[in-house]
């Protein structure tokens, strides 16, 4: 049976026809955030609202079901922090700076809470050892400090940067992480299109079952440093890191089956990194969204908005980047980029609370609230 693929993505189509597990070779389409020069938000006055300052090198910041009062922050030289009531705790929650090689891209990258972890007190990281490799360890907080039941992953790291990070538990109840090409510039053992490696790949894992192995969902990312579950459409958004030009959002639906290759290295955003054609498997999708390295230089994925304080800031889907503070909205339905009013310096990650309220961190130690203006 044929299959074909028609992406529109504002005023572009990409139409491509395979075979099978085959897909041409069709450069991806996308919108770009350069249609939002000039704009601000589309939502009314938003602003962001200091929370905390100097709390550490912060790069990731999540809850844990049923702690609504509650916000961890995960520290890169290997601590999580507990804030509640706008306080920090004086005691962090995890404590693996002596596990941990920090700087750069290296680091305790991001925490996990199992969907069940009200009755069976897990949780997973996802860090980088001090040989510099990625360590993906679950644990159990019956007692403090928490003990560590067993490694669920681990990936030899060929260089010190791209080593992804994020690790989250889809609505599928499955554990996904997101693994970076293994670093250096321009994917030089080409990994990210080799389905014989898990560098360049968001791979899942049942972690209920016993035995259980990883399995590949996507292939083609260079760096999928931050990515997130919409919680209404289930939905997953990932911000690829690119290489000298262009930065990109991607998307996969709930209901996408079978692998999907997001083009690197043959291709960078939409345009053309290699002369080469992209490995054959799956289905070959480009980004909905870039911008070029005029107005940055590293993405931060965030997430859609689905909190109740901003009503009309609700389906939009929040991210920024690293370099420039800058921070856009992308419409989904509109496919409309645009502009916020307000930047974040050395924007790490977005975070999200259990009632959808959306969170900024940054690698100085600031923690911000997505606020109506």
């Amino acid at each position: 049976m044929r299959r074909c693929l028609a992406l529109v993505l504002g005023a572009v189509v990409l139409a491509g026809c395979s075979s099978g597990d085959e897909t041409a070779a069709t450069t991806p389409g996308t919108t770009t955030a350069e249609t939002a020069t000039g704009e601000t938000t589309p939502t009314g006055p938003l602003r962001l609202e200091p929370v905390l300052q100097e709390a550490g090198a912060l790069v990731h910041a999540t809850t844990a079901p049923g702690e609504a009062e509650r916000l961890y922050l995960v520290d890169r030289d290997g601590l999580i922090l507990v804030l509640e009531d706008g306080q920090l705790g004086d005691e962090p929650f995890l404590d693996v700076r002596g596990l941990v090689t920090s700087g750069g891209e290296q680091g305790l990258l991001s925490v996990a809470f199992h969907p069940d972890y009200e009755e069976n007190r897990l949780f997973y990281v996802n860090y980088t050892d001090l040989e510099g490799d990625t360590r993906v360890v679950e644990y159990e907080r019956v007692v403090d400090p928490p003990i560590r039941r067993r490694e669920i992953l681990f990936v030899d790291q060929p260089y010190a940067n791209h080593n992804g990070g994020q690790l989250a538990f889809g609505p599928d109840g499955l554990l996904y992480v997101g693994m970076g090409d293994g670093g250096a510039g321009g994917d030089p053992e080409n990994r990210a299109q080799d389905l014989s490696s898990r560098l360049g790949k968001l791979l899942r894992l049942d972690v209920n079952r016993e035995g259980a192995n990883w399995e590949m969902v996507a292939y083609g990312l260079r760096n999928p440093w931050r990515f997130s579950f919409d919680r209404e459409t289930g939905d997953l958004w990932i911000g690829d890191v690119g290489q000298g030009d262009i930065e990109e959002i991607d998307r996969l639906p709930h209901d996408t089956e079978g692998l999907v290759n997001f083009g690197w290295d043959v291709f960078e955003g939409s345009q053309r990194y290699e002369d080469k054609e992209p490995n054959p498997r799956g289905e070959l999708v480009g980004p909905v969204a870039e911008y070029e390295h005029g107005r940055g230089c590293s993405v931060t994925g965030g997430f859609v908005y689905r909190g109740q304080s901003i009503p009309a800031a609700r389906g939009l889907y929040f991210y920024g980047d690293y370099c420039s503070g800058l921070v856009w909205t992308f419409n989904p339905e509109e496919e409309r980029i645009r502009l916020l009013p307000f930047e974040a310096q050395g924007l790490s990650s977005f975070g999200e609370d259990t009632a959808g309220e959306l969170y900024l961190v940054t690698l100085d130690g600031e923690l911000f609230r997505l606020a109506a203006g």
